[in-house]
């Protein structure tokens, strides 16, 4: 006789709890010896080409509050558009610079501080430069799958102007959520998870 599954009962959901920094930053989490550094905690080194950046983010939830236990990873090319993967057939990418990083939010401000390169500008799929851009991927508690977006800079706004992916947006009143802008000698970037200023997200 065949079991009778409908006892079985779906497990119930549950959203990222404060495991991220723990699994993903022990360092930073204080667990220490895991390893030397939290993987992807340098992006940059003495020898990395290309314009230096510190880029500051902060993340907002639907009632205006910054997240202090979010982390963000990011994605990018190097200063000449080249991205440091075995799938790159441009050329060859700075070997000094892996193009990739994984970054927590600091536990009192929420403020996110990444130090790397300014990118390239890389070629959209049907050959159309894109402006430089850093793709992010955030998770926090609360947030079941993470979030992707992209940061673009506010200085270099010909470049903005022609980019096939900011272009396509159907309400190009929001392009300006995805844009940092300068403030000295840093770029700022607020996501905002919910609400009238919310961050365009992509689903990839």
């Amino acid at each position: 006789m065949a079991q009778d599954l409908g006892r079985l009962k779906e497990s119930a959901s549950q959203t990222a709890g404060p495991y991220v920094h723990i699994g993903l930053t022990p360092n930073f989490g204080g667990i220490e010896g895991v390893y030397r550094d939290d993987l992807g905690s340098k992006t940059v080194n003495a020898e990395t080409k290309g314009e230096r950046i510190t880029v500051k983010i902060r993340i907002f939830d639907g009632t205006g509050s910054v997240l202090r236990d979010a982390l963000v990873e990011i994605w990018q090319a190097d200063a000449d558009g080249l991205y440091n993967s075995p799938s790159e057939t441009r050329g060859k990418a700075d070997p000094t610079f892996h193009g990739w990083g994984r970054f927590p939010s600091d536990m009192e401000t929420g403020e996110i501080a990444i130090e790397t390169i300014k990118p390239g500008r890389v070629p959209f799929p049907d050959g159309r430069l894109m402006a430089p851009h850093i793709s992010l991927w955030i998770v926090a508690r609360g947030i079941n799958l993470g979030l992707a977006t992209r940061l673009y800079f506010g200085d270099e706004e010909a470049a903005n102007a022609e980019d096939p992916v900011l272009t396509r947006l159907e309400h190009q009143n929001r392009v300006e959520t995805l844009i940092a802008r300068k403030d000295g000698a840093h770029y700022l970037f607020d996501i905002h998870l919910q609400g009238e200023r919310e961050t365009v997200f992509f689903d990839i």
